[in-house]
């Protein structure tokens, strides 16, 4: 038996939990290009220094929300961070399952299903 594989349903409540976005220098080119502003810019305007101090990660707004969160989509969707991408597969945070609508699957089913 498989361990479980979750099918996001792109909720977007993920994208609603306070915390930080880590984006790398390739993401920054990526991003910046999707929204047709240079490198530059896109630091300048969407992007904070880490509490850490070892890299940059997306602004949030007031009430924590992605700063890329329009409504209930994902305005860089096609160019999301990898971060965003893994979740929540690759990573998740306590109590998640409480606020997270995706569905579990086997991940046989999901290669079937391909």
């Amino acid at each position: 038996m498989s361990s479980p594989c979750y099918l996001c349903q792109r909720c977007t409540n993920c994208c609603r939990w306070p915390g930080l976005v880590r984006i790398n220098e390739k993401e920054v080119r990526e991003i910046a290009a999707f929204l047709g502003c240079s490198e530059y810019e896109f630091v300048q305007q969407y992007t904070a220094l880490r509490p850490d101090r070892r890299g940059l990660m997306l602004l949030n707004h007031p009430d924590d929300s992605c700063i890329f969160l329009k409504g209930r989509d994902c305005s860089i969707q096609k160019v999301k961070p990898q971060q965003c991408r893994d979740f929540p597969n690759g990573w998740n945070f306590p109590g998640w399952r409480e606020v997270c609508e995706a569905i579990e699957i086997l991940e046989e089913d999901e290669a079937h299903s391909a």
